[in-house]
């Protein structure tokens, strides 16, 4: 079995503010070819890991929940850090919160309590490292946000044991939204053609 924790830049860290930003069908993209390698050189089951925030993290969650109908060996699971994690969110991403954790295969808080402390949130890093074998995430180390934290931490486990780190940086999201614009263009010309 093998256990893969995905994570990232938060939609604000990204300028990412619609569903329908077209930086968020290239980080899909790139999340779902990652995955999609991995699933056809590991014919064992994969579990998908990753938390509730808003950005990278809930489209690894819908990417993995939809390579499931491919892949039948693919599970996801959901990891909140403490009980009602979204409850400032507004209405409507706290629906597509609950709507996701509906949909995955597996899906819990770590501390079974409202936030306290940001020992909550190291409990839950910990957690995700002790129960992953490797990370990808979405994450450029020449632009620091948020995931800085869990990527120092990884790189701390990956120096004590065999805990691969894959990042997926600004360069190659780069290249695959030029990839996609060329696509998106040509489909467009497709589409005026009839």
């Amino acid at each position: 079995m093998r256990r893969i924790w995905v994570t990232g830049y938060r939609s604000y860290e990204i300028n990412t503010f619609k569903d329908d930003d077209p930086k968020i069908s290239v980080i899909k993209e790139v999340i779902k070819q990652r995955l999609t390698n991995i699933l056809e050189e590991d014919g064992d089951e994969v579990w998908v890991i990753t938390g509730p925030q808003l950005g990278v993290e809930q489209w690894a969650a819908q990417v993995a929940v939809e390579l499931r109908k491919e892949f039948r060996q693919l599970k996801v699971a959901l990891m909140l850090p403490f009980t009602d994690f979204a409850g400032k969110w507004n209405e409507s991403n706290q629906r597509k919160l609950a709507d996701l954790r509906q949909k995955v295969n597996f899906s819990k808080e770590i501390t079974a309590k409202p936030y306290e402390s940001p020992e909550q949130l190291r409990l839950y890093q910990q957690f995700m490292l002790s129960h992953t074998d490797q990370m990808l995430m979405v994450y450029d180390p020449d632009h620091p946000g948020k995931p800085k934290y869990d990527y120092q931490l990884a790189q701390r486990q990956s120096e004590q044991s065999d805990y691969s780190i894959d990042l997926i940086d600004f360069d190659e999201l780069q290249e695959a939204a030029i990839e996609w614009s060329e696509r998106e263009r040509e489909r467009k010309m497709s589409d005026s053609d009839y």
